[in-house]
């Protein structure tokens, strides 16, 4: 999966869309204008090869929103939580409500999916997470992730649940640093993991690792790890979805070396896509280096990742779930004391 320079495809990026290497396009904010715009991108896109390249985004709300203008503006994650602190099952019904909106927006476009949920935990030390994060207590946490994706499952899009095994209890960016986790694996495991796990029984489609080491479990970052991807996420939680790298390109992953020796190391850990981001000659070195690679198994996981039950944006707003999750948006912008009450 990599992504685009800009607002229509250059003839460089359409040559990279064919390779048989190539399984997934990534959108940022620079390749979005407005919703018309981003629906001509995206089924150009889609009409460049069969079978369809994945399209996707990250749409998960506050700080972190790529389509903005056009689209409604989501609460950050943690609001949510704050909401459950007052009101648990109101807090449930919003979530699900706006993990439904959100999806229901992007398909309306074409986007497959969202990469998310966050299901890292607040732990009031990383930043790169804070408010992405719903709680603090993993419990909480998976209650409200369950909510999310129950409602972007409604609207006929698959989840992507974020950071495994846990990213909130390192200050470090893994965009700009290599995080080490010195925590205990037992106490990740009792923790960190219940998010994660009570997704996947809740069949969970796909998870990302994160660009952390867990240097008392393994000396490999989490992403690049067959202890955490094979040994405790296929085997020990019995996650038979997609497992998507996180970014290739973040300076967290340099310790893996170079990008076609980063994205085989993925792969060979257990990742069924790899994503290079934000730099094309790196995106292009690694498509060249997995000409000659196959994994059926693979294949057969990320075809489940495509979007379902499209619709156009008329059809969203004349939803009466559109009202009421907008109506929960609007309350969240003019007033927090969370006093929310959608029955």
């Amino acid at each position: 999966m990599f992504d685009l320079s800009g607002t229509t495809l250059t003839s460089e990026e359409r040559e990279m869309i064919q390779h048989p290497a190539a399984g997934g396009i990534i959108l940022f904010t620079r390749n979005y204008e407005s919703p018309g715009q981003i629906t001509a991108l995206i089924n150009q896109i889609h009409q460049a090869r069969e079978p369809q390249l994945l399209v996707a985004v990250d749409q998960e709300g506050g700080r972190v929103q790529r389509f903005q203008q056009g689209f409604t503006r989501l609460p950050p994650a943690a609001w949510f939580g704050q909401l459950y602190n007052t009101d648990p099952q109101n807090a449930r019904t919003v979530t699900e409500l706006v993990g439904w909106l959100m999806a229901k927006e992007l398909r309306s476009v074409g986007v497959d999916f969202s990469f998310a949920p966050v299901l890292d935990l607040d732990r009031k030390v990383s930043q790169v997470i804070g408010d992405r994060a719903f709680h603090t207590q993993p419990e909480i946490v998976s209650k409200l992730a369950i909510s999310w994706m129950k409602g972007a499952r409604e609207a006929g899009m698959a989840s992507v649940g974020k950071h495994f095994p846990g990213h909130g209890s390192v200050c470090e960016d893994s965009h700009l640093a290599l995080p080490v986790d010195k925590r205990r694996p037992e106490d990740i495991m009792m923790e960190d993991l219940m998010p994660f796990e009570q997704l996947i029984n809740n069949g969970l489609e796909a998870i990302m690792p994160a660009h952390v080491i867990y240097e008392k479990a393994s000396p490999e970052l989490a992403g690049f790890s067959g202890f955490w991807l094979r040994d405790i996420l296929r085997k020990r939680l019995g996650f038979q979805g997609v497992i998507f790298s996180d970014d290739l390109t973040m300076a967290a992953a340099c310790e893996a070396g170079r990008y076609p020796d980063r994205a085989r190391v993925a792969l060979d850990a257990g990742c069924d896509m790899v994503l290079v981001c934000n730099n094309p000659d790196g995106a292009a070195e690694v498509l060249d280096s997995l000409s000659d690679y196959a994994n059926p198994a693979s294949q057969m996981r990320l075809v489940r990742m495509h979007g379902r039950n499209r619709v156009t944006a008329e059809q969203v707003r004349e939803d009466k779930r559109y009202r009421q999750a907008l109506d929960a948006i609007i309350e969240y912008e003019r007033d927090q004391s969370l006093n929310l009450d959608l029955n």
